[in-house]
């Protein structure tokens, strides 16, 4: 649902989460946005990458169950979410994450026979050194002239009409426009893979100490990270809004970006403590009984809802691009997940995979899951 907001908005206009300055953006427009920037940008790609990582885990466990070498199966696994990225982005979004995780998927797999303690002690040195680096990036953008960062603003801005133009055009001209955004997307993705692989090393390390088999027994330290996240992710979160849609100047937005950026890890620990804190009650319990289903398969919903957002903001369907107040896109995407909850719960009441999770399966088993397989990862 986080990433879904995030992507809603990239979707929906070029000046989306302070890409550049929106001339004509209410101040209820700017209000969503920072809403969605303090609690949701660079925090929900980091929960979904540490699951990636915990996961790994797993699929290694399984292989071992199976009596199958280990890394065939993963060396299939990354190809296909690369296939599925690639089609992703040229088609649908141009932000797609899979891609990135197929990459550095590799690197868990040369990383496979580590230990706990050393796949947490890369993840802290991996983390340190892209946070420097980006917040030096920041400190450098400050060093602007007001003057010059608003005329940097409006050279970028200038590029979104041929922008704005091909997503409203034909079906070529949106797959033309991916296309030419790869390059850039791709720089992103270099930029971000750092906390991306920070987070799949973290994944991993609990995934061997096997830390969310049983959280009964570690509740006073989730409290105690819930509580420290929050003080260091929050204030992170707040200076990136506001430098990016609140009253701070322009030459702020780069480093607010990456202060939100680099303290983006503690907001989301924070979460994940405090969901798991939340399911040990009842109420808990039944909430995530009613999200279970649309975890079972993440996969199948992350693509429905770029297929969907395609065909309401570009050519596809009703090219609606720059054309929807931020507000309106975070309501719908709110209504789109609401679906999804209620499909994936009649779907799973049937299946035991969703559509692409059960194809990414026979991708990585090399063969058609058998029901033996599907009932054993329902238990798992």
């Amino acid at each position: 649902m986080g990433i879904l907001l995030v992507n809603a908005l990239m979707m929906a206009t070029p000046y989306a989460l302070g890409a550049a300055d929106d001339p004509g953006a209410s101040t209820l427009d700017r209000t969503v946005e920072g809403i969605v920037q303090t609690f949701v940008v660079g925090k929900f790609y980091l929960m979904f990458s540490f699951l990636f990582g915990y996961s790994f885990t797993l699929q290694l466990a399984s292989a071992d169950r199976d009596g199958a070498s280990a890394v065939p199966r993963l060396l299939r696994r990354s190809l296909g979410l690369l296939v599925l990225g690639v089609l992703h982005a040229v088609l649908l979004y141009i932000g797609d994450i899979l891609m990135t995780y197929a990459v550095l998927g590799l690197i868990l797999i040369a990383a496979r026979n580590c230990s706990a303690e050393t796949a947490l002690r890369a993840a802290r040195i991996v983390y340190g050194c892209v946070s420097a680096l980006m917040l030096l990036m920041g400190l450098a953008f400050l060093l602007m002239s007001d003057a010059e960062a608003a005329e940097l603003d409006a050279e970028l801005a200038a590029g979104f009409v041929g922008l704005v133009d091909d997503y409203r055009g034909d079906a070529a001209s949106v797959v033309q426009a991916n296309i030419g955004q790869l390059p850039d997307a791709l720089l992103a993705a270099l930029l971000m893979s750092g906390f991306v692989l920070a987070a799949f090393l973290t994944g991993l390390h609990c995934g061997k100490r096997r830390l969310l088999t049983d959280t009964g027994n570690q509740k006073a330290q989730m409290r105690r990270i819930f509580v420290l996240g929050a003080a260091v992710g929050l204030p992170g979160s707040l200076f990136m809004a506001l430098a990016i849609s609140g009253p701070l100047g322009p030459r702020w937005a780069v480093l607010g970006q990456m202060v939100g950026t680099v303290t983006a890890p503690a907001l989301t620990a924070t979460y994940v403590c405090g969901m798991l804190l939340l399911m040990k009650t009842a109420r808990g319990a039944r909430i995530a009984a009613l999200f279970a289903p649309a975890g079972r398969m993440a996969l199948t919903n992350y693509l429905s809802q770029s297929l969907v957002m395609a065909l309401v903001f570009t050519a596809y369907g009703l090219a609606l691009y720059d054309r929807l107040s931020p507000a309106i896109v975070v309501l719908g995407a709110l209504v789109l997940y609401a679906t999804q909850l209620a499909l994936s719960t009649r779907l799973m009441a049937r299946h035991r995979y969703g559509p692409v999770e059960w194809l990414l399966r026979a991708v990585t088993l090399a063969r058609l899951p058998h029901d033996r397989d599907r009932s054993a990862a329902a238990t798992r």
